[in-house]
């Protein structure tokens, strides 16, 4: 089989299901938005995740990584996954998480609440477990906590990954046919601040796929911004990483912020800073794709449009503009097929390279055809 990138219509939040090549289930965040009132066109998103996982005959996923704890991105974790930290969340029906990927910030962070809470409650007795766990980079931060847990270091270290590193366990030339390099977050900034600014501290992946010989590849931005792409783009720049930049799909960060171009806005477009305009411009392969996981975008002049709330219209024109320069697809997750009625959608990894699932939605992969688009 090949991989397969699952999308869903959930507002302004995230959720990606990706499929490997070798049948693992890997979630990137996990938030169930929908509140059931009349005229919510958001998924159920664990029905979704439900059906998915029966038809695969399995009640667990191989991960489940947080990118950071804001509610968007973990809203529903409490009452979906069966938790080893607390009996009251091992009811049965709970779905199984084999190994939870997590930044720093959210074993550190002080004053959560609601799943928030729950995620760093289930990470903390995960890594004083010592398995069943991957954190994402290590500030002196992390060190003197575990320190003060009497938890060993040096017997967990081989479970936390650095910026700059690949996650273990994944091979682009295994039977997983993927990749995972690490961006972010940065240790030295955790350090340096006083407080985690738990956007700018979140996980940001690349991800390399294998399909016939062919390398696709996708970029998760989580919810950073603009001077933390930067960052990403100088850093990894520097040490000559270039190819970890390059993209096929790019999940937008932050549901279409211009905060992730720029300061400014811009009356019509907004104009990216320099190293984020040559990571969306030059990095971009043939045909690239970019997922927007938002709500629609604002018609010019509207009450949304006038709004501080992501999705921007400026910024949505600049990815616009870009994308149809170079045959590529611009996809907003509330508005397709239509803003009406949006559904879940997918990206197959095919031998041609990444390429819309045109089946309807929930139809098995039998009856699936798609053309390829990018790569």
């Amino acid at each position: 089989m090949a991989a397969k990138l699952n999308f869903y219509p959930l507002g302004n939040a995230d959720t990606l299901r990706i499929d490997l090549a070798d049948g693992q289930k890997v979630l990137v965040d996990c938030a169930a938005m929908r509140n059931g009132e009349i005229g919510d066109k958001r998924c159920d998103l664990p029905e979704e995740l439900r059906r998915d996982l029966k038809r695969a005959g399995r009640d667990h996923y191989d991960v489940v990584c947080i990118t950071h704890t804001d509610t968007d991105h973990c809203k529903g974790f409490g009452d979906f996954f069966w938790l080893r930290h607390a009996g009251k969340y091992q009811g049965e029906g709970r779905i199984k998480i084999n190994e939870l990927w997590v930044p720093a910030a959210a074993i550190l962070e002080d004053g959560l609440t609601d799943d928030a809470r729950i995620v760093r409650s289930e990470a903390r007795h995960r890594l004083r477990d010592g398995k069943g766990i991957r954190v994402f980079s290590r500030p002196e931060r992390l060190k003197k906590w575990m320190q003060d847990e009497g938890i060993d270091f040096e017997s967990r270290k081989h479970l936390i990954v650095d910026a700059g590193r690949t996650v273990p366990g994944y091979d682009k030339t295994g039977p997983e046919q993927v990749e995972f390099f690490v961006h972010c977050p940065f240790g030295w900034r955790q350090n340096e601040n006083t407080v985690i600014e738990r956007n700018e501290d979140s996980i940001v992946l690349h991800a390399t796929f294998v399909e016939g010989g062919q390398e696709s590849r996708l970029f998760l931005a989580s919810d950073v911004n603009y001077e933390t792409i930067s960052e990403i783009v100088q850093v990894t720049r520097h040490h000559g990483n270039e190819d970890r930049l390059l993209w096929d799909i790019m999940k937008l960060p932050h549901h279409c912020s211009y905060l992730a171009l720029a300061p400014d806005r811009g009356a019509e477009e907004t104009k990216p800073v320099p190293d984020v305009k040559w990571l969306f411009e030059d990095q971009r392969e043939a045909g690239a794709v970019i997922v927007s996981p938002s709500n629609p975008i604002p018609t010019k002049g509207s009450e949304a449009d006038q709004g501080v709330q992501p999705p921007h219209r400026q910024a949505a024109n600049y990815h616009r503009r870009i994308t149809n320069a170079d045959d590529g697809e611009f996809r907003v997750t509330m508005e397709h097929p239509s803003q009406t009625n949006p559904k879940p959608f997918a990206y197959n990894v095919t031998a041609l390279g990444i390429a819309l699932d045109v089946a309807a939605p929930m139809v098995s992969s039998s009856a699936a055809a798609s053309t390829p688009k990018a790569g």
